[in-house]
């Protein structure tokens, strides 16, 4: 069965996103996301901007995730931001035209691959990084070309009482986006001891 899933995410793989392992990337693939503020949000919504940086190794390994952005209010008593992939890699309407979360399968919010949770600020940045998320970069449930959002409100993990909460964790507004696309590993070496430093502080 595991010889089976390898071929099979090896074809899905060749023929959607025909990117395999370089030799300089220990097996791993990577993946970059540049976050800009979305062109639909109020002028006194926040500007959010930055990156969130994908690697995987190839082709079982679990999906680890850094989170750099960058804009938020400076005041440490904000609410934590909810961030979530969504299933559209489409920005010509803003952030709004990404569609609803990548919910393949069909399951209810929090649950959905890229369900990533609540992020707090602080000194109007988000350094954060994790590990063994459920989303993947390889076969036919990647999450290339699809978007990560950030939320204007707090993700209430699907405990609201309502649909929204079921669908979206009454997240709130759009505040910034991106289209996650295969990147080589410099940025990610290049962010990752900024955020294990944060970490550890």
């Amino acid at each position: 069965l595991h010889e089976i899933q390898r071929q099979v995410n090896d074809l899905w793989q060749n023929l959607l996103y025909p990117v395999t392992r370089g030799n300089d990337t220990d097996g791993m693939i990577y993946a970059t996301c540049e976050v800009k503020p979305s062109s639909k949000i109020d002028a006194d919504k926040p500007r959010v901007t930055g990156q969130v940086l994908f690697r995987q190794s190839y082709s079982y390994g679990r999906l680890e995730a850094l989170f750099y952005l960058d804009g938020f209010p400076l005041d440490n008593n904000q609410s934590s931001r909810a961030i979530h992939i969504h299933e559209l890699g489409d920005l010509s309407n803003g952030c709004d035209s990404t569609g609803g979360h990548y919910n393949p399968f069909r399951v209810n919010h929090p649950r959905h691959p890229g369900d990533f949770g609540n992020f707090l600020p602080k000194e109007g940045k988000i350094r954060k990084y994790k590990t063994n998320l459920f989303a993947t970069v390889f076969g036919p449930y990647s999450i290339m070309g699809r978007s990560v959002v950030i939320h204007e409100q707090e993700d209430d993990m699907g405990k609201g009482n309502n649909k929204a909460s079921l669908e979206n964790g009454n997240a709130g507004k759009r505040l910034a986006c991106c289209v996650i696309g295969i990147s080589n590993k410099n940025l990610w070496e290049e962010k990752l001891p900024e955020v294990m430093d944060k970490k550890k502080r």
